[in-house]
């Protein structure tokens, strides 16, 4: 990814850490598998909803890490067995990693898997306003 020129401002001191997250997110963003929708559920909640048919729960981990969701799932190719002969195979049964950059503050609540979808829901808890007043000091 090229560097942006947004953060090469002398006014934004320290964001180096912001520019990783936005390369972060924009390869993230360019993975199709599995579909996923985002919702927004008011009050800061946010609802993630993978399709995950044919997984189950101990096959899918949810974890996050320097603010980073990551859903992945594993398939066990040993469980197709050799008499099954597929005429069609729609359903795809291959593993995927889906990651999502989380903002300062998010925190997931609960992941569940019901009728092949994975439901994932974070809030995002009101921060406490704090005024830091700084002491000036003379320079002699």
């Amino acid at each position: 990814m090229n560097r942006s020129v947004l953060f090469d401002s002398p006014f934004l001191l320290g964001f180096e850490h912001t520019r990783s997250l936005v390369e972060r997110a924009a390869k993230a963003a360019a993975e199709s598998y599995p579909p996923y929708n985002v919702e927004d559920r008011g009050d800061g909640g946010i609802r993630i909803t993978l399709a995950v048919a044919g997984f189950s729960p101990d096959q899918l981990e949810v974890t996050v890490e320097d603010r980073q969701l990551t859903i992945a799932g594993r398939r066990d190719d040993n469980l197709t067995r050799p008499e099954d002969a597929f005429l069609h195979r729609g359903i795809a049964a291959r593993g995927f990693i889906r990651s999502f950059v989380l903002a300062d503050g998010m925190v997931v609540e609960e992941a569940c898997l019901e009728h092949g979808l994975l439901h994932i829901d974070l809030s995002r808890p009101e921060p406490e306003k704090r005024i830091l007043r700084i002491q000036i000091r003379s320079g002699s």
